[in-house]
């Protein structure tokens, strides 16, 4: 229950500026009380009128507010039920009473709703000031009000400022009457027209035109400029890393990294091993095991067996032997072959 009471509230606090910027949107905008000659409705019948108007830039919906020509209603003790039996209320499901931004919307007075949704039963009696005004829908909220003079046949009262003031409304005669549209009309001078009346020779809209060729000039100028001194620089650059020896730097990058990864694996290592080489470890390790294979012994029965075995080894040392004793030549047996004198 605390939770829905907390939902509600909020909603109601949310609601607040929404109402707020209604209530100063919509405004009553032209009056009149004695139509003899103005607007005729759909049954060809001239009532009194009032004319509302939104004027802002939003949309809003004025179904379920309330009109009212009864004083009465200003007394904030009446209770709401009283209130709305002296009002009358705009009906819903009227598609123009959704008013966009700067619309319009006229309702007929002295009438009857039977007539139609436009017609409302808000008593006007021209021959005394009329007292208007224009109530949210729940029938205590004040919008908009304004008190209408006397006026003669045709004659219309209209806002013609936002101030809150009386000073913001005017009597209008029958010609000037502005139902359903604004009621203040400016015809303003174009720039168009205005730039042909004051340079009817076209000499400012020549300067103008050759001013706005020359800038344009300046300014690709100025953009091929710092386009060239970009493109200047990265070719200086691409020159400098061409010329630049970065196949040695590089190998020698990757030399540091490999002696920086292996002095790295050897600092581990020294770390496990607690300062101690594994080569130590090695030799170590073969030295006790040398020593080990120097104890072992062969066990000795104690007794000496000799077995003799037939080789070639003395006849090779007698052959040896032999060509060691001196030889003497042999006197050659030849026929002795004279030679010089002897021949003869």
């Amino acid at each position: 229950m605390k939770k829905i009471s907390f939902l509600l509230g909020l909603l109601t606090v949310a609601s607040l500026p929404m109402h707020a910027q209604m209530d100063a949107s919509i405004k009553l905008n032209e009056v009149m009380t004695d139509n003899q000659s103005s607007l005729i409705d759909e049954y060809g019948t001239r009532h009194a009128w009032v004319e509302i108007a939104n004027i802002s830039h939003s949309t809003y919906n004025i179904r379920g507010m309330y009109l009212t020509t009864d004083r009465s209603v200003l007394d904030k003790s009446m209770s709401v039920p009283e209130r709305v039996k002296r009002m009358s209320i705009i009906p819903n499901g009227e598609t123009r009473t959704n008013l966009s931004g700067r619309q319009l919307i006229v309702f007929q007075l002295n009438s009857q709703p039977a007539k139609g949704s436009l017609h409302l039963t808000v008593k006007v009696d021209p021959s005394k000031p009329t007292w208007i005004a224009l109530y949210n829908g729940n029938a205590t909220q004040l919008i908009d009000s304004v008190t209408v003079p006397v006026l003669q046949a045709d004659q219309s009262y209209a806002r013609i400022a936002n101030n809150g003031t009386p000073a913001d409304w005017e009597m209008k005669s029958g010609d000037r009457v502005t139902v359903g549209i604004q009621n203040i009309t400016t015809v303003s001078e174009s720039k168009i027209e205005k730039f042909k009346r004051e340079d009817p020779h076209g000499f400012a809209m020549a300067i103008m035109a050759m001013s706005i060729v020359f800038l344009c000039l300046a300014l690709l100028w100025i953009f091929f400029t710092l386009f060239g001194m970009f493109m200047r620089h990265q070719e200086t650059a691409k020159k400098v890393i061409n010329t630049q020896p970065i196949k040695p730097i590089t190998k020698t990058v990757e030399k540091t990294m490999e002696v920086g990864h292996k002095t790295g694996v050897i600092l581990q290592e020294g770390l496990k091993t607690k300062g101690i080489d594994k080569e130590v470890y090695l030799a170590v390790i073969g030295m006790a095991l040398q020593q080990y294979r120097d104890d072992v012994h062969d066990v000795e029965s104690g007794v000496i067996t000799i077995k003799h075995r037939d080789t070639g080894w003395d006849d090779e040392y007698s052959q040896m032997t032999h060509f060691h004793e001196p030889v003497s030549p042999a006197v050659p047996q030849s026929q002795h072959i004279p030679t010089g004198p002897e021949l003869k």
